[in-house]
């Protein structure tokens, strides 16, 4: 692509998946911050969904394999102010966490609601704050006693 601009960046982003979750795009994970054009090389803005995260070196690798396939100059820059919330997730990517049995909490006022991504019921219980990646909890579902992870509400 000789000539980029910040919407074929973005649409090449598109391709870009969240290597614990791959099905959903960094950008519907809200890990995508953005895309901006400084002079001619194509600046793309990332946060991690913790600042320690070990996905960010893939993603970053995936990054350049999609802009650099496309001749694309660019700026990787990863940002940890303001800090990832799981408020950026699109309404797709909750879909499908709740699709493989992870839920996403919604947010009512500043108080989050984990709703079981099972039988949909809101009375859940947090077992441990620590799942199987830092951005994750264990929770089990007082309707139908199912345990399943969820996003942390950050």
């Amino acid at each position: 692509m000789a000539t980029s601009t910040v919407v074929d960046v973005e649409e090449l982003l598109e391709s870009v998946m969240d290597p614990e979750l791959s099905e959903i795009s960094i950008r519907d994970l809200g890990i995508l911050r953005g895309v901006q054009d400084e002079d001619g090389v194509m600046v793309v803005t990332v946060t991690p969904t913790y600042s320690g995260c070990p996905a960010m070196g893939q993603i970053a690798d995936d990054i350049a394999e999609v802009l650099d396939g496309a001749d694309v100059t660019y700026e990787l820059r990863t940002v940890l102010d303001p800090v990832w919330t799981t408020d950026w997730m699109s309404e797709k990517a909750k879909r499908s966490l709740r699709k493989w049995g992870i839920a996403a909490p919604d947010r009512v006022g500043k108080v989050a609601r984990i709703t079981c991504p099972q039988c949909g019921a809101e009375d859940t219980e947090v077992l441990s704050i620590f799942g199987s990646t830092a951005c994750k909890a264990m929770n089990r579902c007082l309707s139908c006693l199912e345990p399943f992870e969820s996003f942390k509400a950050i």
